[in-house]
């Protein structure tokens, strides 16, 4: 039943694009969840449920922002703050109380220190589904079929790179993100 309410609140709310979009995630993630061994159907989830909040307008997310008590940091950054507005909405309008799927959509812009296998599987997929097409997307998804780490930092760096040539806000979590992932990828290295 909370999927099928869901599945009409896209319907209704999202452009036809987001909606293509939100499609790509879900096969995207379920082709990687495959792959690493996580739970296809909490990644069909977090997938379908990553960008609910990417109907709103910028003021509609500042309102949500505020009305769950979220950092005052994601007031005016949409595209930062509809991942938390959307975590917290499957959470309070659909109850969904999974916390893995629940950090999976709220982080999946961002990326963060600590990222489950979940979170960083849905951080990936939307970054390299189908449909996206940017300079580097090809080699980050032949990455993301071999070493999903790799890709997460190659995608964390460009996400700086992107940010910081632009002027834009680059929020903590992609920060710590990236140190977090390097870490990892040495310490795999000096495991082998």
């Amino acid at each position: 039943m909370k999927t099928n309410c869901i599945d009409k609140f896209l319907e209704n709310n999202l452009e036809p694009e987001r909606l293509v979009h939100t499609e790509g995630v879900i096969k995207m993630a379920v082709k990687l969840a495959e792959i690493y061994g996580e739970d296809v159907d909490k990644a069909k989830l977090a997938g379908k449920y990553h960008d609910m909040a990417k109907c709103f307008d910028d003021s509609e997310l500042d309102g949500y922002v505020r009305r769950y008590n979220l950092p005052i940091k994601y007031i005016g950054k949409p595209n930062i703050s509809h991942a938390k507005v959307s975590a917290e909405m499957i959470k309070d309008k659909y109850k969904e109380t999974d916390e893995e799927i629940l950090n999976a959509v709220s982080y999946h812009t961002t990326g963060r220190a600590g990222m489950s296998l979940l979170e960083e599987i849905i951080y990936v997929a939307d970054a390299i589904e189908v449909n996206r097409d940017y300079e580097g997307v090809e080699s980050i998804r032949e990455m993301a079929f071999k070493d999903l780490h790799k890709a997460s930092l190659m995608i964390i760096e460009s996400t700086i790179d992107r940010v910081t040539r632009a002027g834009r806000y680059l929020d903590d979590d992609t920060v710590a993100a990236k140190k977090y992932i390097e870490d990892m990828i040495k310490e795999e290295v000096n495991g082998k």
